[in-house]
Formats: C-alpha cells, sequence, structure tokens
C-alpha cells in the first residue's frame, strides 16, 4: 500500500487513526546502521512496523527487524518516544495515521541480510553517508538520536 509522509505541513490531512509502532537502530561491528529502503514510501529507514495485539512493543522491534532485514535483534534500550501530531501518513486506503512510535537500541545476535515485501534494498550504512539517502526528517531524528547515545530517552 502507497503512502505520502507529510511533516509540519499546514495542507497535511486530519489524522483518522493512530497505531503504536516501532523502530530499531541495529549497528554493525563497524559502527554501521542498518536500514532499510522502503517500497511503500520510497524513502530510507530503519526497520520497524506497527505493534500487534498481545504483543510488547520490545517484541515487535525483535519482529519487524526480522521481517524487513533478515537479522535477529536483542533489544538493549529505548531511544524516545516519538509522538508528533504535525506527522502523519496519508494511505491509498484513506487511513491517515498520526506518527506514534517507540525507538530502541538493538543488538544483532544472528540472521542474514534479505529484503522483504516492505524492504526493497537492507543496507549498513556509514553515518557519514547517511546525507546521501533520501531520509524523511522524523525518522532522521530517530537515526541521530540513536548514533548520539542520549543519556535520556528523548520525549517527544
Amino acid at each position: 500500500m502507497a503512502r505520502i509522509d507529510y511533516f509540519n505541513d499546514p495542507n497535511a490531512p486530519k489524522a483518522n487513526s493512530i497505531v503504536p509502532s516501532v523502530t530499531a537502530v541495529a549497528l554493525n561491528e563497524a559502527g554501521e546502521i542498518l536500514l532499510i529502503h522502503k517500497t511503500d514510501n520510497n524513502l530510507w529507514a530503519l526497520p520497524g512496523g506497527g505493534i500487534d495485539v498481545g504483543e510488547s512493543a520490545p517484541a515487535a522491534a525483535v519482529r519487524e527487524t526480522k521481517e524487513e532485514t533478515g537479522f535477529d535483534v536483542e533489544v538493549t534500550g529505548l531511544i524516545g518516544i516519538y509522538t508528533n501530531p504535525a506527522h502523519v501518513m496519508a494511505y491509498d486506503d484513506g487511513e491517515v495515521r498520526q506518527q506514534f512510535s517507540l525507538c530502541f537500541h538493538a543488538r544483532i545476535t544472528g540472521g542474514e541480510l534479505r529484503t522483504s515485501s516492505e524492504s526493497k534494498e537492507v543496507a549498513f550504512v556509514h553515518p557519514s553517508k547517511l546525507d546521501g539517502l533520501n531520509i524523511h526528517p522524523s525518522m532522521r531524528m530517530r537515526i541521530d538520536h540513536g548514533l548520539a547515545r542520549r543519556a535520556e530517552p528523548y520525549i517527544g
């Protein structure tokens, strides 16, 4: 399903849903960050997605990372809570979702790189190469917070 992300756009459609979701910042031994090139909006992003009923947020981060990248991870901490009501995602079925995302630090424990229906590319990217990628500002904030190893989680 295609989507359009709106960020601080006064012409954005009004949200009609909110779905708790997760993302994970996982680094390899070279300090490169695990990213996916998404099929729904053609942007680079952290692996992640919606939390299923009966599932914890950390378990969702583990599941989504495996589904989208092929890697097994262990959640090791909270990077932040991202709930900006001025960031909405409009889907082609009429849903307009307000952002509500928990971002976690994760450690890679196994698996191997592969794509999925949600990720047309999966790559480890050196932080110095991030500016060359098309990344949504809200996602870039999570990436930057994860790389900075902030002492306290972001709450916003």
